[in-house]
């Protein structure tokens, strides 16, 4: 039987809340999991382990008492939803039996099998499992540190920089160059910077006509760049500007005194510049040499466990895994391949190697959506794409099949965060 693109991408919010076919771990509970970082990788690891096996005993540090999540993030900006339609706190996860330690993981001892946070506590574990996300590479773009990004917000964080970001649109008057600036990869989401552009291109054909977006692009093509082209010709003709980086789209350096962004060729004045710049995985996984120096965790493509320590985990986007990009829709994933494995270790057994589900969405406008759909399996020890016909939504689509896309969107969006949340 051939499984269609739409079959796919429509049952894929279903496939998020569907059980492993696994039964409690034996002895379960006298293991101790702790788990660094409470959003897509952490959180969901944790719900998916209470549910699988209620007696376990797992505790979730995160130091944000709420968490702001970066998908719909760019629809906050654009002035489509507000903050707290993005803000999530934890009650719901105490409520499945998950002990919440709001704190900061200040170090890791993969001898001792304990973990201290900034607090003074220290938590001993058979298991760690550490999701903390990425950090951004202050000074890998000249000029551009914590300073500037109050000035130059990069929103690749969500919170404080998306009201930020938000403000400075607001702000802005008609006419007025809105600057994004993207970096090479690896970066947390590949298709963000674009759809962030087209969503701000909505507000302003909204809200301020006369404006224009300007992409300056480090890379030379960007996922799904024929829908995102397709889109903005549509909806927003003349706007929306990209320039890649062999033609002086590659930001070398910023002064926000002056709010100047220099490329290799070209100096820019724009009224909002939100810059992007480099990143690598949050501080815990780097100061306990998780990445070996690679700025990412490489990990095992079953398990995810670490390649430098065992009984260490990386999930989400600190982990380097292999074909899967940097989602929130890849570490919840990855976080229920992990509890898997991680009950299997914990009943004595051979963990079993599952295929792993990506479907990424973007959004041109509110009713305006396409994806990209992807399967990943192990192969030759790395998760490569299995699946390769129809990955994408087709282009020339209908605007009824873009508003059906945009529904899928909001729908993932919905079941992710309730499977999370509560």
């Amino acid at each position: 039987m051939t499984l269609s693109r739409r079959q796919f991408v429509s049952g894929a919010s279903a496939l998020l809340a569907m059980p492993a076919l696994i039964g409690p771990a034996h002895g379960a509970s006298a293991a101790r999991i702790v788990v660094i970082g409470g959003g897509f990788g952490g959180t969901s690891l944790v719900r998916y382990l209470k549910r699988h096996s209620p007696d376990l005993a797992v505790t979730l540090v995160e130091r944000d008492t709420e968490f702001v999540t970066c998908p719909s993030s760019n629809g906050v900006i654009a002035g489509l939803w507000d903050m707290d339609q993005i803000t999530f706190g934890y009650d719901g996860v105490r409520a499945a039996g998950v002990e919440v330690v709001h704190d900061t993981a200040a170090s890791i001892d993969p001898e001792g099998k304990s973990v201290t946070l900034t607090g003074g506590d220290v938590l001993s574990y058979d298991f760690l499992v550490v999701s903390p996300g990425v950090q951004m590479i202050w000074g890998s773009v000249e000029g551009y540190d914590q300073e500037a990004a109050q000035i130059m917000p990069h929103a690749w964080q969500a919170g404080a920089q998306t009201t930020l970001l938000r403000s400075q649109l607001e702000a802005m008057d008609d006419g007025g160059v809105v600057v994004i600036g993207v970096p090479a990869p690896p970066f947390r989401c590949p298709p963000g910077p674009y759809e962030r552009a087209s969503l701000i291109a909505d507000y302003l054909s909204r809200n301020k006509p006369k404006s224009k977006v300007l992409i300056l692009d480090a890379n030379e093509t960007f996922s799904k760049q024929p829908l995102f082209e397709e889109a903005w010709e549509r909806l927003y003709p003349g706007m929306v500007e990209w320039i890649p980086g062999s033609q002086s789209g590659l930001v070398m350096s910023v002064d926000p005194s002056t709010m100047t962004v220099s490329t290799s060729f070209d100096d820019y004045q724009p009224d909002v510049a939100n810059i992007i710049p480099a990143q690598r995985a949050g501080e815990i996984a780097i100061s306990s040499g998780l990445d070996a120096g690679q700025g990412y965790c490489t990990v095992d493509p079953v398990t995810f466990e670490s390649a430098v320590h065992p009984d260490i985990y990386v999930l989400g986007d600190a982990s380097i895994a292999g074909g899967m990009p940097k989602s929130g829709f890849s570490a919840n994933s990855q976080a229920k391949a992990c509890g898997a494995a991680i009950l299997a270790a914990i009943a004595g057994t051979e963990p079993v190697p599952s295929k792993l589900i990506n479907v990424c969405y973007s959004l041109a406008d509110a009713d305006y959506g396409f994806s990209i759909s992807d399967v990943f399996a192990v192969t030759d020890g790395a998760l490569t794409g299995v699946y390769t016909d129809g990955r994408t939504t087709p282009l020339e689509a209908s605007l009824e099949q873009h508003a059906l896309e945009a529904e899928y969107t909001h729908a993932w969006y919905d079941t992710i965060t309730a499977e999370m949340f509560g």
